[in-house]
Order: structure tokens, then sequence, then C-alpha cells
């Protein structure tokens, strides 16, 4: 059966969804995907056939939209990693200062320990034990003291060194956890001394007092030349007074060490050729009024000691960041 002229014409007279001519002129028999429909231009069905986007047609959509995606990611990725690089730089430069910095510090650390644990063994090995004056503590010299301070400041100091010029996170941490604990037991034994200064005057004399009685006996070289050295260059006698030694030597009688004058067997002679002011409260009185220099050398070490926490923490931190995003 065929279609009639009428229907055929009006069919061919119909626009086109571009406004153009009618295509079936040109394109020849009808085909499904040649309708309005078919192309998804937004005319209606035709005669009900529905028909999809050919391959060709879909891929001349979807090509160049994910080939302008893919060129913005590429894009947008260099700059990232360009950011990241320069930010890797920047820390590394960063690292590299306070590297040198610590490094600097640490050795000066280092000699100042050598330094003090030089003084320490010569006088072990020239005064004996120098200024022991203690019964309690035979050991509390101040040749022991300095040796024991010279011998764990050269510690902490080498640690740092090491920590620092290797970039060792666990040498920096060692080095932060031993200094912090200096400083945090320097910081106690100060508050308990001014809290409880009373009771530590009191023990301190009569630990002193128990101290005298073994001045001059074999083995107490350094005791007997430390009370010889303070009652010499304060010019003072005893502990509270000249006759805290009269129950050492059981007589009215004093170490040539307490004389005016000194000579031989002095100490035998009347109380009017001996010092009279008691050492105690004189070498006490000597500290309270240089107290401003003891609280500077204190401060300077505290601020030296929170100068290496700072570096080394610092430092701690700029190795965990260059390890972490410049690995």
């Amino acid at each position: 059966m065929r279609r009639s002229s009428t229907d055929e014409s009006a069919y061919r007279r119909s626009p086109s969804p571009e406004g153009k001519e009618p295509g079936f002129a040109r394109r020849g028999p009808f085909r499904r995907h040649s309708s309005p429909c078919a192309r998804g231009d937004g005319g209606g069905p035709f005669f009900g056939l529905h028909a999809s986007p050919g391959p060709k047609a879909a891929q001349a959509r979807y090509t160049s939209p994910k080939g302008t995606k893919y060129v913005v990611f590429y894009l947008d990725l260099s700059f990232i990693f360009l950011l990241e690089l320069k930010r890797c730089g920047m820390a590394r430069g960063c690292l590299q200062g306070v590297k040198y910095l610590m490094f600097a510090f640490n050795l000066l650390f280092w000699l100042g320990g050598c330094g003090i644990l030089g003084v320490g063994i010569w006088l072990a090995a020239t005064q004996g034990n120098f200024a022991t004056l203690s019964s309690s503590f035979p050991s509390l010299s101040a040749a022991n003291l300095l040796i024991v301070t010279g011998t764990l400041v050269m510690a902490i100091g080498f640690v740092g060194c090491i920590g620092a010029i290797k970039e060792n996170r666990c040498l920096l941490l060692t080095f932060f956890v031993m200094l912090l604990l200096v400083f945090l037991l320097e910081a106690t034994v100060t508050i308990l001394f001014f809290a409880y200064t009373d009771k530590i005057d009191r023990y301190a004399q009569r630990d002193l007092k128990k101290g005298l009685h073994l001045y001059g006996t074999p083995g107490n070289v350094g005791l007997t030349n430390a009370w010889s050295i303070i009652q010499t260059d304060f010019r003072c006698c005893g502990v509270a007074n000249y006759t805290d030694w009269f129950e050492v030597y059981n007589a009215t009688r004093v170490p040539d060490s307490c004389c005016l004058e000194f000579s031989e067997s002095c100490g035998l002679h009347a109380p009017g050729t001996w010092w009279k002011a008691p050492c105690y409260q004189t070498v006490k009185m000597w500290l309270q009024e240089n107290l401003l220099a003891v609280g500077v050398f204190g401060l300077c070490t505290a601020l030296v000691q929170i100068l290496g926490l700072t570096f080394a923490m610092t430092m701690y931190c700029q190795v965990v960041k260059a390890d972490t995003y410049c690995a």
C-alpha cells in the first residue's frame, strides 16, 4: 500500500528542529535515529518511535569536556606539587638554621663542662677533699661537686651536639628530657631552700659542730683545710662562737687559724688574741651581701637551660615535619 501524495507532502514540509529544510530529501529513506526525538533535540516522538543517540553523536558530545577536565586536574596537581616543594625547601632552610645554632650552643655547653670537670680534678689532686665541712655527708666536697657537675654537663652537651649534627629525633628528645630533669631538680631545690630556710639553718649548724670533732684527725685533711681557710679568710672562729672549739679539745684552746696574728700554738693563748665572730653568720652575711651576684648567676644558668630546651624542641619538631612532608 502506498502513501498518498498529500500525506507525503505534508510530512516533507514539516519544519526541522533546527529551523532548516527537512532532511528527507537529502538523507534518503526514513531512519529511526534521524528523527528529532532520536537525536535528543527535544522534539516529540515520531510515529511512536524512540531511539537513543548513535555512537558518533555520543563521542562528539563527551570527548571535549573530559579532555578539559583532565588538563585542569593535571594543572592543579602540578601547582600543588610546586607548593609542596617550596614548603619543603623553606622547612629545610629553617631546619638547617636551627641545627647550626643548636650545635654551637651545645658545643659551648660541652666546653663549659670540660672546664668544670678540669677544676674539680685539679682540686681533688692537689687539695684532697677540699671544702668538706659536713660530717654527715663526707663526700659532699667542692671537688666532688665540681666533678659530678662537669661530667653531667659534658654528657648533656655531647648528646645535644650529636643529636643536632645528625638530626636524630631520639637523641634530640633524650637531650630535651635530660636538660628538663636537671632544670626541674634545680628549681625544686631552690624552692625548698627558701621554704625551709630556718630548718636548714638549724640542721646545718648542728652538722657543722659535729664536723669540728673531726678537725685535725687522720683521713680528714679536706675538712681540716676547709676550716683553716674559712677562719683565716673570713676572720671568724667556730660555728656559733669560738667556745665551740672548747668541746673539741676539752680545754680552753682553739686552732691556730683563729688567731688575730698567726703563730705556732697561738691558739693556746688568751681569748683576746682570737677572732670573736661566728663563722656561720659571717659566711651567711657574705652570701647575702653578694646575693645579687648569686642571683644573676642563677638566672643566667636558668636562661641557658631554657634556651637549650627551646632549641631542642624546635629542632625536634622541624625534623618531624621534614620527615613527614618531605620524605
